[in-house]
């Protein structure tokens, strides 16, 4: 007679389980469509049936296609400015390095994944939707820039940088981003090999133009 087999501790339905993971689904699918089509052209339904879950489900979440946009925005970018924060007031190399340091680290956790095409979307369609264009400047632009004034900041007060407008020398270190995604998402899929970017190189050849310009200078 088989021995009786102790019963085993129950699983957790499937469906709490989905129900669970279903508000990162739906922003992954939602970033994927965004950046593939664009925010206008980009339906509910088609992120719905992407997450594999009904209009309804998304509409528990997100009770519009631009709070489903914000919670994209959040996630992969926004989000990431407390530690970003944290890492600049423990960084204990000179202010050139950190400038190095702070332009790898955008390209690795933003440059290199789909949230990279967030920025050529906005500025697009921002004509078109001026909503979400201030949410964008709001949490992503003023934040991003601070924190990059901030480190220039400490080079002027280390006397490692000279003394420089601020709020514009910003955009030396914002520009060749801005270059790098515009590029990835048009021309990259349209180049052949030979003719294609390496972003690590053209990121390094940047801070090097910033920090020493192109004079060359007396020995």
């Amino acid at each position: 007679m088989p021995t009786p087999r102790s019963n085993p501790e129950p699983a957790a339905p499937r469906r709490a389980r989905r129900k669970e993971a279903r508000p990162g689904e739906l922003i992954d699918a939602a970033l994927a469509l965004f950046v593939e089509k664009g925010f206008a052209a980009t339906r509910v339904e088609e992120v719905a049936a992407r997450a594999g879950v009904s209009k309804g489900t998304l509409f528990l979440y997100f009770p519009s296609k631009e709070d489903l946009f914000k919670a994209v925005v959040r996630e992969n970018i926004a989000g990431r400015f407390p530690l970003w924060t944290a890492e600049l007031a423990e960084f204990t190399g000179s202010s050139a390095e950190l400038v190095r340091y702070a332009m790898h680290t955008w390209w690795e956790h933003v440059g290199m994944t789909p949230a990279s095409g967030i920025t050529k979307l906005v500025m697009s369609e921002a004509g078109s939707f001026p909503e979400i264009a201030a949410f964008y400047q709001q949490e992503v632009i003023i934040p991003g820039n601070d924190l990059l004034k901030r480190i220039l900041q400490r080079g002027v007060e280390r006397g490692e940088f000279r003394a420089m407008d601020l709020d514009y020398a910003v955009y030396s270190l914002i520009a060749p981003m801005i270059f790098l995604l515009t590029w990835k998402h048009s021309m990259a899929p349209c180049c052949p090999p030979s003719q294609q970017l390496d972003p690590i190189t053209f990121i390094d050849t940047q801070v090097d133009l910033i920090l020493h310009g192109m004079l060359k200078l007396p020995a």
